[in-house]
């Protein structure tokens, strides 16, 4: 059940017996020669999509922009800054809260938005704490790379050939989604494999190609099946316990 595809109605009557709702939530930013801009966006949103289809959850819009001053050397990369990302944040949680979500779950596909992510939900919790109002709500981030499942299929096809950015796993689980969208490019150029960068020069002078120490050449249709599946059973399976906490 997608909220962009409900009418009103329906959502008033989802919230009769659910207070559940998963947001995914992304970034626009290059991702190596090989990798759709979008990846990070892609990921949680066709995961979220895989578990409203299992378990009839409402999933919303996926915020599809989030904190990437990183990337900015490389065209076709969209930023946030911190504070614009927090503020963005608390009113999307505040707009459903409103209206009875007591437990949002964020499916998220970019590390860059996990510092802002949470200080969001910190805001939000400050200002219960402060006002002497106690919080009814529950939120939880979930990077969609950090499940067993998952990190047992991306152990056992990309070891240290992962990476951590134009990954060959991120890019798997896109080209799942997207499939008539695969590419091909050269990456005959040596990856580096430091983890240091602060603005996007830094970035883009460590990392020219824009991947961070990943062979995405590895990635596959078939390996992001797996890698959606697995997934979507890590999710679902913490979920259950999140809805009733």
């Amino acid at each position: 059940m997608q909220l962009e595809l409900s009418t009103w109605c329906e959502v008033e009557d989802y919230l009769k017996t659910r207070k559940d709702i998963i947001i995914p939530i992304g970034s626009i930013e290059q991702h190596g020669p090989m990798g759709l801009i979008g990846t990070d966006s892609i990921c949680p949103e066709v995961i979220a999509k895989g578990i409203s289809e299992r378990d009839n959850t409402l999933v919303a819009p996926a915020i599809k922009f989030g904190m990437s001053q990183h990337h900015m050397s490389f065209p076709g990369s969209i930023t946030l800054r911190p504070t614009t990302m927090i503020a963005l944040l608390k009113d999307v949680i505040l707009s459903l809260t409103n209206h009875g979500f007591t437990h949002l779950f964020f499916i998220n596909g970019h590390g860059g938005n996990v510092d802002s992510t949470k200080a969001a939900f910190s805001e939000i919790y400050a200002e219960h704490s402060f006002s002497k109002n106690p919080s009814s709500t529950h939120f939880h981030l979930w990077n969609w790379y950090t499940g067993d499942r998952v990190k047992a299929i991306t152990e056992k096809y990309f070891k240290d050939t992962e990476g951590s950015h134009a990954t060959p796993s991120e890019l798997s689980l896109s080209f799942y989604a997207h499939p008539d969208k695969v590419k091909k490019a050269d990456l005959s150029q040596d990856v580096s494999k430091k983890d240091n960068f602060r603005d996007c020069f830094d970035f883009r002078n460590n990392f020219p190609d824009g991947r961070m120490g990943a062979d995405s050449s590895l990635a596959s249709v078939e390996i992001g099946k797996e890698l959606f599946e697995g997934a979507v059973e890590d999710i679902s399976e913490f979920y259950k316990s999140f809805v009733i906490s």
